[in-house]
């Protein structure tokens, strides 16, 4: 009997096991295992240890909560805008419609470079342009 009344304040204090976790490891009940570690000394500081320790985790796992609630509300917040640019981009790209000099423009805007005397974009000749690319594209 004493042997068994070590062994379960060994994994309670030693071991940091839960109280359920000792009962169902030697196979008593819990209010058994409470009831032994209650004897000891150390319960009162172990307690508060456990207790501390668990206000930890639970802050974090909030904190965790929150940050994963408020990305995906971010996202949900943007589905619509990149919903709606994804539409314009299709439209502006079918084959059925002639995009025109602006909207190419905005898709190569590395390409083009804005010359403020002129007001106009002015295609880089260092990219290379095909006869069907505009030379330069003026401001609207």
């Amino acid at each position: 009997m004493e042997k068994k009344k070590n062994l379960i304040i060994e994994l309670f204090f030693e071991k940091h096991l839960k109280v359920n976790e000792i009962a169902e490891n030697i196979g008593t009940s819990s209010a058994y295992i409470t009831k032994i570690i209650k004897t000891d000394l150390r319960y009162a500081e172990e307690k508060q240890c456990r207790k501390d320790i668990s206000q930890q985790n639970r802050k974090i796992n909030q904190n965790n909560f929150m940050k994963n609630k408020r990305e995906q509300k971010r996202i949900d917040d943007q589905y619509p805008m990149v919903q709606a640019q994804h539409n314009q981009d299709v439209r502006e790209l079918s084959k059925r419609g002639h995009m025109n000099n602006e909207a190419f423009r905005k898709w190569n805007s590395s390409a083009y470079n804005y010359n403020p005397s002129k007001h106009r974009y002015e295609f880089d000749e260092k990219f290379g342009r095909a006869i069907d690319v505009p030379k330069y594209i003026k401001e609207r």
